[in-house]
């Protein structure tokens, strides 16, 4: 507030001391307003080679947490940095609108938004085990082999996509289904935990989609046991969540999947396990589920 004081001059003789400083409400004021005018502007994304790099790894489509993640590496320039949070912040400011710099992001929504989610009283699976009976190793991330699973829908009737991301290391998985039956989707997963290493298969955590209503099967086969996440909670199994979402940056909603191969999808999924994460360190979910499949006595620590 140094800018609200002035030198006054008390008059000789008065009571002040000489030369001391008064407090003048108009200027504090003044001060206010200006300080007011410039908060919470993002000050960092206004140098134009910061801005330039920025937008050409969204346009890739990079999130803003692995821009602000590589900078460092690339630059040793303390100018050429910038936080998640701003990074957000500057997509969805007004004066950005122009850009439309939402739409490379992984969810692409033109507006941020809050999560949240609402009860239901009924369950439509047998047999199912909630995520609250889910053993703690599980929630810690320590023990590789524990997975999360979704599907992803195309246009109506043209198929959908089965998708399986492992807790540590954030690999990903995908199969092409024809339906999103619990048949198919039963079959899809024995197929994809039967080509890997058994300690590299340890559980599943799903939702209470139907196509998930035969997993004591997949119990019973390979001995996988599967726990569900309460209704309208997609942020228990939010690693799957997130990785759905960059798919959906190759496959936006209502995609016509007729004639997408699964040579094809698996070039995405490669392309995906082959980007680096700052949960693992800058390393690729490919590099750690290869170190990890590949050591059945090693236990990560990771973080939530």
């Amino acid at each position: 507030m140094a800018a609200a004081y002035a030198p006054y001059r008390y008059a000789r003789g008065s009571a002040g001391p000489w030369n001391q400083r008064q407090y003048r409400a108009s200027r504090a004021q003044a001060h206010a307003d200006r300080a007011r005018a410039c908060s919470h502007q993002p000050w960092r994304m206004r140098d134009d080679r910061l801005v330039d790099w920025v937008v050409k790894r969204l346009e890739k489509g990079w999130t803003p947490q692995e821009i602000s993640g590589r900078l460092p590496v690339e630059f040793d320039d303390a100018k050429m940095r910038v936080s998640t949070e701003t990074l957000y912040q500057w997509i969805y400011a007004p004066a950005q609108t122009h850009r439309g710099l939402w739409q490379y992001l992984p969810r692409g929504l033109r507006r941020r938004r809050r999560h949240g989610g609402r009860r239901v009283h009924h369950e439509r699976i047998r047999w199912r085990v909630s995520i609250h009976a889910r053993p703690c190793v599980i929630e810690d991330r320590a023990q590789f082999g524990h997975w999360e699973a979704d599907s992803v829908l195309g246009l109506r009737g043209t198929g959908v996509i089965h998708t399986e991301v492992e807790r540590t290391s954030r690999f990903l998985i995908a199969v092409k289904l024809a339906a999103g039956t619990a048949d198919a989707t039963v079959t899809a997963q024995r197929n994809i935990f039967a080509a890997l290493p058994a300690h590299a298969g340890r559980s599943i955590t799903c939702d209470n989609g139907t196509e998930f209503a035969r997993h004591y099967e997949l119990a019973d086969t390979l001995g996988i046991p599967s726990y569900f996440a309460d209704p309208y909670s997609a942020w228990q199994r939010g690693t799957n969540e997130h990785f759905n979402g960059r798919i959906r940056k190759y496959l936006p909603k209502g995609t016509n999947l007729t004639d997408l191969t699964q040579t094809e999808l698996d070039d995405i999924i490669t392309e995906i396990n082959n980007r680096p994460r700052k949960i693992l360190n800058w390393a690729t979910p490919a590099e750690i589920f290869q170190q990890l499949s590949s050591d059945p006595d090693h236990t990560r620590c990771a973080s939530n």
